[in-house]
């Protein structure tokens, strides 16, 4: 855990105790080598909770865009956030959208980290 608060202190809860269980068996190198990969790649849920707020103004299904699930946001945007329904689910979910990308991410740097060794 100490290393997670490290190299990456913005990470918080879930998230932290996930990447905390990645960095677990790396070496410090790896450890340094994977943080600075992560930090490019992961989305804040704050980043994902303003794309949601934009789905208010007119342009809904931005958030799905930003986490790769293009499918979801071409929906959204032709359907207006699904009524706006899908958009305030989003909006209550904004959290757990951003660690599931989040997690995903950390699973392919980690395969990459552990691949190149």
């Amino acid at each position: 855990m100490a290393k997670v608060l490290e190299l990456m202190p913005e990470v918080m809860g879930e998230e932290q105790l996930y990447v905390a269980h990645l960095l677990k068996n790396m070496d410090d190198d790896s450890a340094y080598q994977f943080a600075n990969i992560y930090r490019a790649r992961r989305k804040d849920p704050q980043t994902i909770l303003l794309l949601t707020l934009v789905g208010f103004l007119g342009i809904a299904g931005v958030q799905r865009f930003i986490v790769d699930q293009i499918g979801l946001g071409i929906l959204y945007v032709l359907t207006g956030g699904l009524c706006l329904i899908g958009t305030i689910v989003d909006l209550i979910n904004y959290k757990k959208i951003a660690f599931e990308y989040n997690r995903k991410q950390a699973d392919q740097i980690a395969q990459l980290i552990k691949s190149n060794l």
